[in-house]
């Protein structure tokens, strides 16, 4: 595959989950990408911890943080686009460690003029505890029947593990779930997302993703269902950074983005002057 990819992930005082995530990068079968990842204010320990992964890792690694004044994970992830040099980019979260086969999955299905659009299996916090390096390089981390052997339950969300071949193609096209852009598994090309302006910056917690989908859309791309095809499982965390203010104010955005049908944000990546 002649496709090179950057993957940003979003990360803030979470060092534990992070390397987890960096073990699942390290044994992609997909080996052409960088990454970078986007630190929205995390204290020293993750920049020691990640300097210490670096030091075992084939993969080149960058570092981009920014002082923490609260959640302000957009501005962040423009700094991380900036910094990308590949023409593909992968976005995800630092609590979500992608199977081996994620980044392969998303260069075979990157196309022109379209994004990609995936989902996560969520994990409780006893079992996103228990996963370690070996469990993530042997591909236990991704296995149903292990899964749920260390407290998983079972329901039909466990098919996005479990679906291959005609059944994957056939998940993907029938799942209620829109192919949205969702911060924590999508993918489009750089040139796309910087003329779209990135994400806007003046939003928080609550659809800042789906936000710049929606401008993604009104520019005249189309999006693709892969939320059975590339996976991730979701590490477990508490959100209590999340205010009412935050939702309302996010909403209003996009809100915005929709009636107005914006194809690019005044506030993201280059701010326009009022």
């Amino acid at each position: 595959m002649s496709i090179k990819i950057s993957v940003i992930f979003t990360t803030y005082n979470s060092p534990d989950w992070m390397e987890k995530v960096l073990w699942g990068f390290e044994n992609q079968t997909f080996k052409d990408f960088e990454i970078i990842v986007a630190d929205d204010g995390s204290t020293e320990e993750t920049e020691k911890r990640l300097s210490e992964f670096k030091k075992n890792s084939w993969m080149k690694i960058k570092h981009v943080w920014q002082k923490d004044k609260g959640f302000r994970k957009t501005r962040i992830l423009n700094k991380a686009i900036v910094k990308s040099k590949n023409e593909y980019l992968v976005f995800t979260d630092g609590d979500c460690i992608p199977r081996s086969d994620f980044l392969e999955v998303h260069a075979k299905k990157a196309k022109k003029g379209y994004f990609l659009s995936g989902g996560y299996l969520k994990l409780p916090m006893a079992t996103s505890e228990l996963i370690n390096e070996k469990h993530i390089k042997l591909g236990k981390a991704f296995d149903a029947e292990w899964l749920k052997s260390k407290g998983l339950e079972d329901t039909h969300k466990l098919m996005k593990l479990t679906a291959s071949g005609w059944k994957e193609k056939i998940y993907n096209s029938l799942t209620p779930a829109k192919a949205t852009w969702n911060g924590h598994n999508a993918s489009g090309w750089r040139k796309d997302i910087v003329a779209a302006n990135g994400f806007d910056e003046r939003m928080q917690y609550g659809g800042e993703d789906r936000e710049l989908g929606e401008r993604l859309f009104n520019r005249g791309l189309k999006s693709k269902q892969i939320r059975y095809s590339a996976i991730c499982v979701h590490l477990d965390h508490a959100r209590g950074y999340v205010t009412q203010e935050m939702l309302k104010k996010n909403k209003k955005i996009r809100k915005d983005t929709k009636r107005k049908k914006l194809t690019r944000t005044a506030h993201g990546i280059i701010k326009d002057p009022n």
